[in-house]
């Protein structure tokens, strides 16, 4: 989002949830009184009560017919602007329940009709406003726009998009939200995809910005460093809009293998006589076939693991970054399973102090995946709720709730990210991503593991 030193925080006073939310849902209340119930530890409870509902209670701006469609404008918290990554992970975690709730389904629906306009406006911004409006970044020097609230080009923002309108039809089977416009918006996000694959030219994508922090501009006057073509497609900013150092982000490139498939399964029901369908996975198999020869590294202690970035001439870098998409979330997005060797060798490496963006207390209770976003040594709970969320044995899921807990710093609240000796220490206290992703944790735990949430969980994370 902003720069690293913006949206520090230290409290030790405990949010309430608002009493006029800014979207109610039966359904997501239901959930809460539900899984409140079963869940023994106060602290825990109270996190759950906070945080699982934070998306609709203050980030949604929903109104019922413009132009004869929902429309649904969602901010990250204290940025006011859509992302079109967040606002999809903020509403993911109620999905399951929009059958119950028409409501619910209708601002979800809105929100994929607001991001279809916002792709056809611009398939190389991360962010927009409400319409026209002032952003600090629009001195950014790139072809910004009013309706733009920040253009860094990120391959996820698009990917996210297609989950969500995907897991809208897998749960829905509503075909209003895949309109002539939508489809629009499909053929232009993969033909920007197939333009950063830069197999004959740079593309017409630039940026740089005035600015004292270096990851928030691009080298080499703004085209980002060399790339060697191989069919990956290139990545200028990594999930926690930062610069990338080698223009192949991997985590990026597997989710866009399975985004593009998805988009295709979408297609064959609603265009069946479109050839998108085929470019989809024809550049889905590319891609894939591009990491299995460019992205995996031999490692010294963990055998063969995925790099984080590549850039097609042999070079790796070697670490994670606690934004989504992460290596260690490649199960989470469906790209493999939890108990992949590749990605079991790469987890481990993740989660060492191998990995130079792991780091942990003095006293070794809390330990998580950072980000250079919010320097060192800073944990994000994200990385926490993404371990638990790709993690199938029970004692470390429940490590991981022990951790989160320890980690709001009194506020009943998940944020960017804190300090490990002093979680009431830590950067953006309104942060709705890492809120809801917190409560799509709990309902997993509560499906695969009750028994975790039926106990107190210890003082100290063991």
């Amino acid at each position: 989002m902003n720069s690293p030193a913006e949206h520090l925080t230290k409290t030790n006073q405990a949010a309430t949830r608002p009493s006029t939310p800014r979207f109610s849902s039966a359904a997501v209340e239901a959930k809460i009184t539900a899984v409140s119930q079963q869940i023994s530890d106060d602290h825990l409870r109270e996190l759950f009560i906070n945080c699982y509902p934070n998306t609709l209670d203050t980030t949604v701006f929903h109104q019922e017919n413009v132009n004869g469609k929902p429309d649904t404008f969602v901010i990250t918290g204290d940025i006011h602007a859509l992302w079109l990554r967040d606002s999809c992970a903020q509403v993911w975690p109620y999905l399951p329940l929009a059958q119950q709730d028409p409501a619910l389904a209708r601002m979800i629906a809105g929100l994929i009709h607001r991001q279809t306009q916002c792709i056809l406006l611009d398939p190389y911004a991360n962010a927009f406003n409400d319409g026209p409006a002032h952003s600090e970044w629009q001195n950014d020097h790139t072809t910004m726009r009013p309706e733009i609230h920040e253009r860094k080009w990120e391959l996820d923002s698009l990917c996210y998009a297609i989950r969500l309108a995907h897991g809208y039809w897998q749960m829905m089977q509503d075909a209003s939200v895949f309109d002539a416009n939508w489809l629009s918006a499909m053929e232009l996000a993969v033909a920007t995809m197939v333009e950063q694959q830069r197999k004959t030219d740079t593309g017409p994508y630039r940026f740089t910005r005035q600015t004292h922090w270096q990851s928030d501009t691009l080298p080499c006057n703004g085209w980002g460093n060399p790339l060697k073509p191989v069919g990956l497609i290139a990545s200028m900013f990594r999930p926690s809009d930062d610069a990338c150092i080698f223009p192949f982000l991997v985590p990026s490139n597997h989710f866009a293998v399975v985004s593009l498939r998805q988009l295709a399964s979408l297609l064959d029901v609603h265009y069946p006589t479109v050839s998108l369908a085929h470019r989809c996975r024809a550049l889905a198999d590319e891609v894939e076939a591009a990491l299995l020869a460019y992205a995996r590294v031999q490692h010294p202690k963990y055998g063969t693991i995925w790099a984080y970035e590549v850039d097609g001439f042999g070079n790796a870098l070697m670490m994670d970054d606690a934004n989504v998409p992460s290596l260690l979330s490649l199960p989470y997005l469906g790209v493999c399973s939890a108990d992949d060797a590749l990605y079991l060798n790469t987890r481990r490496f993740i989660l060492s102090k191998d990995n130079p963006w792991f780091f942990s207390s003095r006293d070794g209770q809390l330990n998580g995946v950072g980000s250079p976003h919010t320097l060192a040594p800073r944990i994000w709970p994200m990385s926490l709720i993404v371990q638990a969320l790709t993690s199938n044995d029970a004692a470390e899921v429940a490590r991981c709730l022990t951790m989160l807990k320890h980690s709001d710093g009194g506020s009943s609240l998940m944020h960017e990210s804190f300090l490990p000796d002093d979680p009431s220490d830590f950067t953006r206290g309104w942060f709705a991503w890492a809120n809801t992703l917190f409560g799509e944790l709990i309902l997993r735990v509560a499906r695969d593991f009750p028994a975790l949430l039926q106990t107190h969980l210890p003082r100290e994370a063991q």
